[in-house]
């Protein structure tokens, strides 16, 4: 399902109509963005929480000419989906 085919879907499950539906999904999206990128965590109950996951400097090797090399530290967003969540879709 792309970004479209979700907003038609919202709009359908909430009455909305698709631009009203579209303004919601972007706005919820951002609203994940902003609060990742100042450093926290959205929880979602039921559903699942999004958070920052840190990943540590270390030295890892080019696979084509072995060279050993330096990867920077890095943030990587995460999502860890709820218990709801985990038994809605087994």
């Amino acid at each position: 399902m792309n970004k479209q085919e979700f907003v038609e879907a919202v709009a359908a499950e909430a009455g909305l109509s698709k631009k009203d539906a579209g303004d919601a999904v972007d706005g919820v999206i951002a609203t994940i963005e902003k609060t990742l990128k100042s450093g926290g965590e959205v929880a979602l109950t039921g559903f699942g929480k999004f958070s920052i996951s840190h990943r540590k400097a270390r030295t890892g090797r080019n696979p084509a000419t072995g060279a050993t090399i330096q990867i920077a530290a890095s943030k990587a967003p995460k999502f860890s989906a709820g218990a709801a969540l985990k038994k809605a879709v087994k």
